[in-house]
């Protein structure tokens, strides 16, 4: 550190001046208070850094703490190292492997020679505290392809030792936490005084490991029973042994020798086997509401056009009810915290005549509907009729179906709830995921830019506020379901990459967009490409974000 000359750091509204070399940790420990969530990582001139980066010349800076999704991830990501050494030093022969989120925690899977007991678990609580109050470092270094590949295999880490051959670059950086180096899919906090705020649980074969997310930040999130989702889960991972693609070296080495097409036909031959199974089970339930409902981007138009097909080959007549149609005139919209309309609030629909209008359709009667004027903000009725006979379910697609207030006035017995998501099955390696939310964010970006011409700057920015509406008005409520449809494919990334990285590497450096743009385009160097699209049917979920459906 050269104690002779400052160097300029506009932080946070104010202006500082340190010597050359000092680390962001001094000034994140110097901004750290008890009211604010725990800092975890800096932007220095919009790039994410570790707080261990040193700063060498004037620069603005902008903390990362807990309330930012990178900042939960980089929290992830550590407390995983510390599971994965405790759970070794407790059980010798022990190997871990991350599955997915679950139940407001990350699902981890144990493969041992036994089922734990919650002893086990409590053991290996027990040591992970120990490990944690110590403050060790978590120290980083750069090593061969080669180096790395020994470590992988000492360790059992089949899947991190096959992906290193799709790696370009000939070195990749490790970390170590005292005897165990791993490979971690980015940034560490610098030591485990960081992480003390977690719990670990014992479910199913595996351990749920929570710890705060974006919401509660301070506070570990309650946690909750999710076992339609689990079962959901567990049909994905049957499916990926189908298709045997469980990690992205799989996907790749199909791709390279050239079997790719067969993997797409099985892909969409299993969502077309389960669309059917869902339009038998309509059918034999006798239900004429079909809600459905999930996240942006799940791929929901194209489901519900499938599962029309599907209930007419039952012989039903299906027709479909918009739910944007009952939005309530612009003058009575909520307003968000920012001022903002928000019509993703359940306030926004008039659900009070929406039920009114259903109940007199299944009752036979004729109802004029209405259609909602976007450039006015009002409801007009245009003289569009619906008259429905008994063998003509109502399809609803839209946010809210599964929210019991949304349908409030209606029998249970009429309704039959659909949760769609995109639940990727495919994980880069035994330790470092794929979350459903980038998938979805990727596909997004894709179809806003066809579609409405945005740029990825603009998807990205707006996400954020996507996902609040999803935290806020879907997930809560999934569990409601009925049934659940997986959207993933386990081969769509390798399509997608050709489109979402030019939209990506567009994004200026200056841009606040720009560090998430990077972590994508990271994320998607580890697929081989897919060049071509004519393997992918036209009904397929996909072509309703690369163009080409024929719905």
């Amino acid at each position: 550190m050269n104690q002779d000359k400052l160097i300029r750091v506009a932080v946070e509204g104010q202006i500082r001046y340190v010597p050359e070399g000092t680390m962001v940790k001094t000034l994140s420990d110097e901004f750290q208070t008890e009211a604010r969530p725990l800092i975890v990582a800096a932007k220095v001139d919009n790039s994410l850094r570790e707080l261990t980066a040193t700063i060498v010349e004037d620069v603005e800076l902008e903390f990362v703490d807990l309330s930012n999704q990178d900042g939960i991830r980089i929290y992830q990501r550590s407390l995983l190292l510390v599971l994965l050494r405790a759970a070794i030093e407790c059980f010798s022969d022990i190997h871990l492997t991350v599955e997915h989120s679950l139940n407001k925690g990350l699902y981890i899977e144990v493969h041992y020679s036994r089922a734990l007991t919650d002893e086990d678990v409590f053991e290996i609580r027990q040591r992970m505290s120990s490990i944690i109050d110590s403050g060790e470092l978590f120290m980083k270094k750069s090593v061969t392809k080669e180096e790395a590949a020994a470590i992988f295999e000492d360790l059992r880490m089949g899947s991190k030792k096959r992906l290193l051959d799709y790696r370009s670059s000939d070195y990749i950086n490790v970390y170590s936490l005292g005897w165990m180096t791993n490979y971690f899919y980015g940034y560490m906090v610098p030591s485990t005084r960081y992480l003390s705020l977690f719990d670990l649980k014992r479910y199913a074969d595996g351990l749920i490991l929570l710890h705060p997310d974006k919401f509660t930040q301070t506070t570990l999130p309650e946690y909750v029973e999710q076992e339609k989702l689990a079962q959901i889960y567990r049909e994905s991972e049957a499916w990926a042994r189908i298709l045997d693609v469980s990690y992205v070296y799989n996907l790749n080495d199909m791709i390279v020798a050239g079997r790719y097409s067969e993997l797409i036909r099985i892909a969409e031959a299993l969502h077309e086997k389960k669309i059917a199974q869902i339009a038998d089970q309509i059918l034999q339930s006798g239900k004429r509401v079909i809600l459905i409902a999930g996240p942006s981007s799940s791929g929901k138009t194209t489901f519900a056009h499938r599962l029309m097909i599907q209930l007419r080959v039952n012989g039903l007549r299906p027709v479909t009810l918009g739910t944007d149609d009952y939005f309530v005139d612009r003058a009575h919209t909520p307003l968000d915290e920012s001022g903002d309309y928000d019509f993703e609030a359940l306030e926004a629909v008039d659900t009070e005549k929406f039920n009114d209008d259903v109940r007199r359709l299944l009752a036979g009667e004729e109802v004029d509907l209405p259609n909602f004027n976007f450039l006015t903000g009002e409801r007009e009725y245009n003289g569009r009729k619906l008259k429905i006979d008994e063998n003509q379910p109502l399809v609803i697609e839209g946010i809210h179906g599964l929210n019991e207030k949304m349908t409030e006035m209606l029998d249970k017995k009429t309704k039959f709830k659909i949760y769609i998501s995109a639940l990727t099955q495919l994980n880069i390696d035994e330790h470092n995921r794929i979350p459903t939310t980038d998938s979805r964010l990727i596909r997004r970006i894709i179809r806003d830019h066809r579609t409405r011409g945005h740029s990825a700057e603009a998807t990205i920015q707006r996400w954020p506020s996507v996902r609040r509406g999803e935290e806020r008005n879907i997930f809560p409520f999934q569990e409601e379901a009925d049934i659940m449809f997986n959207s993933s494919m386990v081969y769509e990334l390798a399509i997608l990459k050709k489109y979402a990285e030019p939209l990506l590497k567009s994004i200026d450096e200056k841009s606040s967009e720009r560090i998430e743009a990077k972590r994508l385009l990271k994320f998607l160097s580890y697929f081989v490409s897919i060049e071509s699209d004519l393997d992918v049917p036209s009904t397929s979920i996909l072509k309703e974000f690369i163009g080409g459906s024929c719905f």
